[in-house]
């Protein structure tokens, strides 16, 4: 059943964008080299308005971007394409038409749509279905419902298999994988996405109470544990968001970072400098350039951190948010890993053994915008953009042209980042130093190579628009 109105004129909108409604729904109606479209409004993944940007529109928020004329996902962390609509001119006159009962495309299983018919298997050590692991640090009573990404009923419909069970061993010689109830699977193609575990091994790293945010049900007991008691987090990167979550809840709540600033390898040491401050400002304790060596318990219990430096800290709960990746299970393989045991791809995620792909945080890849230095990103649109891989499992050759680009929110304020590798100097503006927190931040290496801001949307997201495209931005032009 379709719904049908004018919108507007065929001359109220030049080459752009606007947003009309059709009955009760909204659409935006966008013109490029003189092309209408209609396509939704929102973002696919939270719901965010849509920017303009070319021939995409951009989410502002977290960076997904949709083809304009088509809908098409063309960036993560989207979850489907945009719905598409009908347009027609008449005598002037823009007319739009909605199927009332429209279904954006699936997009997140890439294999089957591009239509690969042969058997699909998807193992998880977690007892969860995929679901967006994101928020569990910023909302940490979460229900583990609310956050799945696809049902059930979604890998039932497209004949996707999901084994719940963890994978022990690799042969690459034979084409098999054995799990930890003893199965042995066989595979023409093989995906390695395993991600990381906890990094901290110290003397007293089993006591109760020392916790590790991968699960909602990781989130929901550090939530009810930390609550009115001492909590001691280690690692300054995004676990910054559990600390800046527990700031109410918390008795004590103290970081200990081996940088010099929170956020330094990702934001640098002047925006990591901003958000030590903010958290400070409301109790935060901080102890940089150091780390943990020993933890001592009571009752089988955490009781006091110890650290290098000799300062010992009073805690009832440690939050460990360093890791190490999860790739034991390769060790008796010929999979190339490099020095930190991250598995190495090419630009089309193969590993060096035939028929054998990795991405995820599992992966240390060539990053485009970084004239294809190695790096590794444990970020959720970096491994939802190497879904590439299954395009090349398919023979179907893509290369990995993605800008990262992700976000942290900290005291209620989300910070956006896209990222670029290597910079000598950094272009601050805004003001920091006041209640009211607004900055812009672009990195430099003779142009602009990646920018951070906090409540300059959506500055970062035309940013990463332009390093996508390739269209340089100057040191003047910043």
């Amino acid at each position: 059943e379709e719904l049908t109105a004018v919108v507007c004129l065929e001359t109220d909108l030049r080459d752009g964008m606007m947003e009309v409604d059709i009955g009760d729904h909204s659409v935006l109606l966008t013109r490029c080299n003189g092309k209408y479209s209609a396509i939704g409004n929102q973002c696919t993944h939270y719901g965010a308005p849509l920017v303009l940007s070319g021939n995409k529109v951009r989410c502002p928020w977290h960076g997904s971007c949709f083809n304009a004329v088509t809908g098409d996902l063309e960036e993560f962390p989207g979850i489907d394409s945009l719905p598409c609509h009908k347009v027609r001119i008449q005598n002037s006159k823009v007319y739009v038409s909605i199927n009332k009962k429209a279904a954006s495309l699936i997009c997140a299983e890439t294999l089957r749509q591009e239509n690969f018919g042969g058997r699909i298997i998807m193992v998880s050590r977690d007892d969860l279905l995929p679901y967006d692991k994101t928020r569990l640090s910023k909302v940490m009573n979460v229900l583990s419902d609310t956050i799945v990404l696809r049902r059930m009923e979604f890998f039932h419909q497209y004949g996707i298999e999901v084994w719940l069970r963890k994978a022990v061993s690799v042969d690459t010689e034979k084409k098999t994988v054995t799990f930890d109830d003893g199965l042995v699977q066989s595979y023409d193609q093989l995906l390695l996405s395993t991600g990381c575990a906890k990094g901290l091994d110290v003397p007293g790293i089993n006591l109760d109470n020392i916790k590790m945010l991968e699960t909602p049900e990781d989130a929901r007991q550090i939530h009810a544990a930390c609550l009115g008691c001492n909590i001691v987090l280690v690692g300054t990167s995004f676990v910054m968001e559990v600390a800046s979550y527990m700031i109410d809840k918390a008795s004590t709540i103290t970081v200990v970072g081996s940088s010099e600033m929170p956020y330094q390898n990702t934001l640098g040491l002047e925006v990591g400098k901003i958000t030590m401050m903010m958290l400070s400002e409301k109790g935060v304790r901080f102890f940089m350039n150091d780390h943990v060596t020993e933890i001592k318990g009571r009752n089988g219990k955490v009781k006091e951190i110890v650290l290098k430096s000799g300062n010992v800290i009073p805690a009832d709960v440690l939050i460990v948010g360093i890791s190490i990746p999860n790739s034991e299970y390769l060790q008796d393989t010929n999979i190339q890993m490099n020095s930190k045991k991250f598995v190495i791809v090419n630009k089309y995620m193969q590993t060096n053994v035939p028929d054998v792909f990795c991405a995820g945080d599992l992966a240390s890849f060539p990053l485009a915008v970084a004239k294809n230095q190695l790096v590794n990103i444990g970020h959720w649109q970096m491994a939802q953009a190497q879904r590439i891989a299954a395009l090349n499992m398919l023979k179907k050759t893509t290369e990995l042209t993605s800008v990262p680009y992700y976000w942290t929110v900290l005291l209620g304020r989300t910070i956006r980042y896209a990222y670029g590798e290597g910079y000598t100097e950094i272009i601050l503006k805004g003001n920091h130093e006041f209640e009211e927190r607004k900055f812009l931040a672009l990195y430099i290496n003779d142009e602009v190579i990646a920018a951070v801001g906090l409540n300059y949307d959506p500055v970062v997201s035309a940013v990463a628009e332009r390093l996508l495209s390739g269209k340089v931005i100057t040191k003047k032009e910043a």
